[in-house]
């Protein structure tokens, strides 16, 4: 694949007639490259400055609201729990767990039994590369890892984790060793919250990078400059203003030939699973860089090289405002416009240089920031094809099959990759080396992750979860159980229709529903019926439980009201 196209690609907006509407991949294959912008996304971003606020400490009222903001930005879909627990606890309190990393989950499971290296239950990533069971095996990865999100703790991690992915790219489809797939994905886990600088220095000599990107092919006779651009362009420094055929303010052509000189010599071992370098390889002449990097000069350093080229690209400050401008579009806004670079970005980038590129403080300072909680930054992403659908699975409580029954787990895991492929996102493979569209592509931005495509297949997913047929696979079903959703919340909001819909609203929508929205809810639940009548039927089914027809009124409405709310476009945000 030509992994430079997305540079080339029509920024026209397309749009695709729903008569297109064509059956996705399984998830074992990523999505196709070629997007759906809706006709409704961004043709410009707006040109005033949306908030004046800063990073100053934010100390407004705190409360559900506020929890939950915070977080649907932190977590896949927080639970009615997590947030009023949240809210009982201040601020501060919040961010210390939302900073504190979890001990490393354990490696996937094989699941399938035509990988016979391994008995059904125990992990495949030490075993030896077999072509015949890549294809399970990068399954089994990619079910593991949307595992992860789904059971995440109160921690930044597993949305870091999916960040660092989204930069430093890989696609699990092109490296074609799972093996290495599943070290890549421990590496940015480990680093999620912690230093940007040594996760750079480590990615670039890690084994999977080395593939995707033909490091382990890059020589002194003859070097790859492959991972020297996107390094420069999309890892690290970026894009400034174009000087010249090739050339920016950040860096140049020139700067990328002496990058790819650098980094020759680097092999990766398929049997050992890791990567190693050969001497005779490597270039052992000066590298000397231009202007925009003081015209530096890396002499030759062997297998410490790599990291005095790391070290020289994280002295420029324009790197520190490449990545911060990148971690406030994943968890604020794409806009970022001249008063936000000035009150946020530059600040947050200062602090980035002055704790040596450790993104915790960084972290800390965003989340809580007046700018964060500023109340035009509420409510306002589109929640991507992982958000969107984890969110189902964990607000709407689903049941899923515990870790005892690994088989029937993973492939629950394994269809909600499907879900989300079918919604143009999976994880392990982003559609080219710069990421997802979303993050990137101006001036749709996230606008990108609605369209004629995935707005049918999210209702689609809502819809199935919420029938009482479900999802069944491994002879176990899962959907929502909508009057055990109902059950879990106090008994005086389950039989008040007002307060039940409303306290729903809460859970499930980042921003307050009108009066005559909630009024059409109203009747949603109860269909030309006045209110006393859901109290009674709830408080009959409640008093008999095991009477088919009164379990059956209550359900058939909540089932109603559910589809409703998840139908709703504010669903779609966070």
């Amino acid at each position: 694949m030509d992994r430079r196209a997305f540079l080339r690609k029509n920024s026209t907006v397309l749009v695709a007639p729903a008569t297109a509407l064509a059956e996705r991949p399984a998830a074992t294959d990523p999505p196709s490259e070629d997007e759906t912008v809706s006709r409704f996304a961004n043709k410009a971003l707006p040109t005033t400055a949306r908030s004046m606020a800063g990073v100053a400490p934010y100390t407004g009222p705190w409360g559900r609201e506020q929890a939950g903001h915070l977080l649907r930005r932190a977590l896949f879909g927080p639970t009615r729990t997590e947030i009023a627990a949240a809210a009982g606890r201040t601020l501060t309190q919040v961010v210390n767990d939302l900073l504190t990393a979890p001990a490393a989950p354990a490696p996937p499971l094989n699941v399938s039994t035509t990988d016979t290296s391994v008995p059904v239950g125990q992990t495949w990533v030490t075993q030896a590369f077999d072509q015949n069971v890549e294809g399970v095996r990068r399954s089994s990865l990619r079910a593991w890892w949307l595992g992860q999100m789904l059971t995440q703790n109160l921690s930044l991690t597993e949305k870091m984790t999916l960040f660092w992915h989204n930069h430093f790219v890989i696609e699990f489809g092109d490296i074609n060793d799972s093996r290495q797939g599943y070290q890549y994905a421990a590496l940015l886990r480990q680093y999620a919250l912690g230093n940007i600088r040594q996760l750079a220095k480590d990615i670039t000599v890690n084994a999977a990078m080395l593939r995707y990107l033909n490091g382990n092919q890059s020589t002194a006779s003859a070097p790859n400059e492959n991972y020297g651009r996107e390094l420069l362009e999309l890892f690290t420094v970026g894009k400034g203003p174009l000087i010249g055929n090739g050339n920016y303010t950040t860096y140049t052509e020139a700067d990328v030939q002496a990058a790819a000189r650098v980094l020759t010599g680097w092999r990766d071992n398929s049997l050992a699973i890791n990567s190693y370098f050969t001497a005779s390889r490597h270039d052992t002449t000066a590298k000397v860089f231009s202007a925009a990097f003081g015209r530096a000069t890396i002499t030759n350093g062997g297998d410490q090289e790599y990291k005095t080229l790391v070290d020289l690209i994280f002295s420029q400050a324009e790197t520190a405002r490449f990545l911060v401008r990148k971690l406030y579009r994943w968890f604020v806004y794409y806009v970022i416009d001249a008063t936000t670079e000035q009150n946020v970005i530059e600040p947050l980038a200062q602090l980035l240089i002055q704790n040596n590129y450790n993104v915790a403080p960084v972290l800390r300072t965003l989340l809580s920031s007046e700018h964060f909680f500023d109340a035009v930054n509420m409510g306002c992403l589109i929640k991507s094809p992982l958000d969107f659908t984890l969110t189902v699975g964990r607000q709407m409580q689903i049941a899923f099959p515990p870790a005892s029954t690994v088989v029937a787990q993973y492939g629950m895991w394994d269809y909600l990759n499907g879900v989300t492929n079918l919604q143009q996102q999976v994880v392990g493979d982003p559609p080219n080396v710069a990421g997802w569209q979303a993050y990137y592509q101006t001036p749709q931005f996230h606008e990108m992750w609605i369209n004629a495509v995935t707005l049918p297949r999210r209702n689609q997913f809502t819809d199935q979860m919420i029938s009482t047929a479900g999802y069944s696979r491994n002879g176990v079903k899962i959907n929502i159980d909508a009057i055990a959703l109902v059950q879990s919340l106090p008994t005086d909001v389950a039989q008040d229709p007002n307060l039940l819909i409303a306290e729903l609203a809460r859970l499930l929508l980042p921003i307050s529903l009108t009066a005559t929205q909630l009024t059409f809810l109203n009747d949603v639940l109860l269909p030309g019926l006045p209110d006393f009548e859901w109290t009674e039927e709830w408080t009959d089914y409640l008093a008999n439980p095991t009477n088919t027809a009164k379990k059956t009124a209550v359900n058939t409405k909540l089932q109603s009201l559910l589809r409703t709310m998840m139908g709703l476009a504010e669903y779609h945000l966070s």
